[in-house]
């Protein structure tokens, strides 16, 4: 019996491993991801699920991850407690005896191993199929017809000279008014996607599956704003970080969901996005963030002209920053680093060796921007 249930298990470990190898193979070409996946297959995956878990107010896959959080503590819980097999006793059994219960305990094994291995094949080609694959497309650069090439020092302070003026008016614009509630943001962002939709038609976001994370509270010591769950279709956003910056990550996460899988290409369709909307409210929130990337930049190049840039910002501007940097020491916790290192290795994995600073990889993008069009 145990021997058919390990034959029977092996058998399904090579058919995922095929499917697996399939799907690494399949991604290493860039033109066919693009024109086959990312703006076919995955297309109609995304608003399927849109259209299935978008009408619903909550996050089902925050829900799923509490129960999958839950299974597996259940799991551990399980494993410690278990009680050990008896051992047999020296010339209790004759040998033959001995050696089927040793190849029965090694079949056991063997098959005990095997669950984790095709736990783990499951989700990647689960992962894969359903988003994954994107992070191997040409890119929005490629849609767009714009050449990104290198900065230097130089465009580093044009770009800092610009986005700080640009940040500047663009908090004076929203001076007055009241941040609107979380069902008002999201409609914003909606609004703000039907407009770019009229000239970049593949920014089309239809139906909305854009939310609240319920675990917010949990976002906060993780360092989180937001996450796109690519097994049910959903955006999330942390609304309890401060209200600036929630309209920008809501640009962000929802151009996850159209299938900029790389963090700089999903910044770069939220800017495209955020700065040709009419909301004054999106414009402070994409600038301010954008001005940081591009600082941080100059930053490590030349800090005393990056430190400089800063001081030109507005007096309303800097409050922001210190209500941010208040918040982030704040909920600064031990097993934020942990969760930024495994993060850091997760977007490594996924054709972004700059980790965590692939975020600030947008601002080539806008240099290369402004040098075309002559506009940020």
């Amino acid at each position: 019996m145990i021997n058919m249930k390990l034959k029977k298990s092996q058998l399904f470990s090579l058919i995922i491993v095929v499917f697996a190898l399939f799907i690494h193979l399949y991604s290493n070409n860039v033109t066919r991801v693009e024109n086959q996946y990312a703006t076919g297959i995955y297309a109609v995956f995304s608003r399927f699920f849109r259209y299935l878990f978008g009408w619903i107010p909550f996050s089902i896959g925050d829900i799923l991850y509490a129960f999958i959080i839950l299974w597996l503590l259940w799991k551990l819980v399980k494993l410690i407690t278990k009680s050990p097999s008896p051992t047999l006793k020296t010339g209790s059994v004759d040998s033959k005896e001995a050696k089927i219960s040793k190849l029965i305990t090694m079949q056991i094994f063997v098959h005990n191993l095997l669950k984790p291995v095709q736990i783990f094949l499951i989700l990647y080609i689960v992962f894969n199929a359903l988003w994954g694959i994107n992070y191997n497309r040409i890119g929005l650069a490629h849609q767009l017809h714009l050449q990104i090439e290198e900065y230097n020092l130089t465009d580093l302070k044009m770009i800092n000279s610009l986005l700080v003026k640009k940040t500047n008016e663009a908090k004076l614009a929203i001076e007055n008014i009241t941040y609107p509630s979380n069902s008002q943001l999201f409609s914003k962002v909606k609004a703000a996607y039907q407009h770019a939709e009229i000239g970049y038609p593949f920014l089309k976001y239809t139906p909305v599956s854009l939310k609240p994370s319920l675990w917010s509270w949990v976002g906060n010591y993780m360092g989180f704003t937001g996450y796109y769950n690519p097994f049910t279709g959903e955006a999330q956003v942390n609304t309890l970080v401060p209200k600036f910056l929630q309209p920008f990550t809501s640009c962000h996460e929802v151009a996850h969901q159209l299938g900029f899988a790389k963090e700089m290409e999903a910044n770069a369709a939220a800017y495209l996005v955020a700065s040709i909307s009419k909301d004054t409210l999106l414009h402070y929130s994409l600038y301010l963030d954008m001005f940081m990337y591009s600082n941080r930049n100059l930053f490590e190049i030349d800090s005393i002209s990056a430190k400089e840039f800063r001081k030109q910002l507005n007096p309303q501007v800097k409050a922001d920053l210190i209500e941010w940097k208040i918040f982030n020491k704040k909920y600064k916790s031990s097993i934020e680093p942990f969760f930024r290192w495994v993060y850091e290795i997760y977007l490594e994995q996924n054709k972004q060796p700059e980790g965590i600073l692939s975020y600030d990889e947008v601002t080539g993008f806008i240099i290369a921007w402004y040098k075309k069009y002559g506009k940020i």
